[in-house]
């Protein structure tokens, strides 16, 4: 009540634009005491003009602290800002003995916290380790085939980027270090797995609240598509090299165009029906995540290798007391690695550089030259979009040049008919009823 006494017997209580318009002695009168530089009264704090720093909008300073020795105060020379966020209070050094980079970090700071952006001191403590550690636990809880892949692809980013902190992976080191991979002669679709990976890391970080924003990564241009396939005496002679217990799995993938590595020598025995004459990839196997079924009872090389594929598994089985889940295997337990087995086999036979995933086009290359629909030839070799199909539809040089004789021999036969057609004009023309018919018309003329 007092305080409100006082404030309605002010000299300026009564007309707020006369007091704001007061000179200094008034002023210092409405203080309480003219001159001094006291704690100021309840209605003179109306008229003071507004702090520096506005409640809310955070604060520069430099710390202080106490000698231990001296017992003096001594200020640092580093700037640090503080702000609120929710109630929640943060402090963080600008790194600077400037002021005005302390106050450029605290106005990104608050510009962060307008545009709902905010992420915290905690981004800047990020690092590359962080986030492939994301990465990783992102493919294995996921289930993803190619987690070697993405490990592979870490280890060589980590070469650079090891140990960095997230925030100094710029868009410039990116681009260095993609010039760095291809002095080193790696592929660029290589190098744009790399690239992947890392742009995979950062959009993870970013979900996380972990990272503010992702470098800008470019990939490059990639003109890898294949054109390899084996012909039936090409397939012959690599087969012939192999070790015997590859040569089923590795023609088990030429008859079906199936995938060797993920889904041939993945297959057990409960997955081959011998009664309905199927074989059968389950919803979740395969790299689309969709089921397969192939019925290898009206292909009669298939089935004969699948039966005595099963003959074989069942002599060892008898001679080591053990079952063995694996249709292809090796002694027993499955084949895991065949790189240098499979090189090797293509260097005697003369077709150094040929691949594994050259049966998939082969197959596909087979069904179409058997005239198999397109709709059925994808669901039996597992193509979901007929985008990618068509890449494996490769034409070979030999269809190329039987397509052409096909066009001579259309050529040839427009040809006959035309040198029948003229034959025949002369034999009519040489007529001698033909003849005076003519001259006649002549005459008319």
């Amino acid at each position: 009540m007092e305080r409100a006494h006082r404030m309605k017997n002010a000299p300026f209580g009564r007309s707020l634009p006369r007091a704001m318009n007061m000179c200094g002695d008034s002023l210092r009168a409405a203080r309480g005491t003219r001159g001094q530089r006291d704690k100021p009264t309840a209605a003179a704090r109306v008229l003071l003009p507004m702090s520096r720093q506005a409640r809310g909008l955070g604060r520069i300073f430099r710390p202080r602290s106490r000698d231990k020795r001296t017992g003096q105060m001594k200020e640092f020379s580093i700037w640090w800002i503080e702000y609120s966020v929710r109630s929640e209070q943060y402090r963080e050094s600008s790194r600077s003995r400037n002021p005005v980079v302390a106050r450029q970090l605290l106005k990104q700071r608050l510009g962060d916290v307008a545009a709902g952006t905010f992420i915290g001191p905690q981004r800047d403590r990020t690092t590359f380790d962080d986030l492939a550690q994301m990465v990783i636990d992102d493919y294995k809880a996921n289930g993803k085939r190619s987690l070697d892949r993405i490990e592979d692809a870490i280890n060589h980013l980590r070469v650079p980027f090891g140990g960095m902190k997230a925030i100094d992976i710029t868009a410039d080191r990116v681009t260095a270090y993609t010039a760095a991979r291809k002095a080193e002669q790696a592929a660029n679709a290589t190098v744009n797995r790399e690239l992947s990976a890392l742009r995979r890391m950062f959009r993870l970080g970013e979900r996380a609240g972990k990272v503010a924003r992702q470098p800008y990564v470019a990939l490059l241009r990639e003109d890898n598509v294949r054109t390899g396939f084996f012909e039936p005496e090409q397939f012959a002679a690599v087969q012939a090299r192999l070790t015997e217990d590859l040569r089923p799995a590795v023609e088990f993938a030429y008859l079906t165009g199936w995938r060797l590595k993920s889904e041939v020598l993945a297959l057990q025995w409960w997955q081959v029906d011998f009664e309905a004459g199927m074989v059968r990839l389950e919803p979740g196997s395969t790299k689309n995540a969709e089921g397969r079924v192939f019925p290898f009872a009206a292909l009669p090389a298939l089935e004969g290798l699948l039966r005595t594929q099963a003959e074989r598994t069942r002599a060892i089985e008898r001679a080591s007391g053990s079952i063995i889940p694996w249709v292809f295997h090796r002694g027993g337990r499955p084949i895991q690695y065949f790189r240098r087995t499979w090189i090797r086999a293509c260097r005697l036979a003369g077709l150094p550089g040929r691949l594994p995933h050259d049966f998939r086009r082969t197959a596909v290359r087979n069904l179409e030259r058997a005239g198999v629909p397109r709709s059925v030839a994808m669901k039996l070799t597992g193509h979901k979009t007929e985008s990618i199909y068509r890449r494996y539809a490769i034409v070979a040089e030999q269809d190329l040049k039987d397509g052409v004789a096909k066009l001579a021999a259309l050529h040839e036969r427009g040809q006959a008919s035309r040198r029948t057609i003229a034959t025949s004009s002369a034999q009519w023309t040489s007529q001698p009823r033909v003849q005076d018919a003519l001259r006649t018309d002549r005459r008319s003329e």
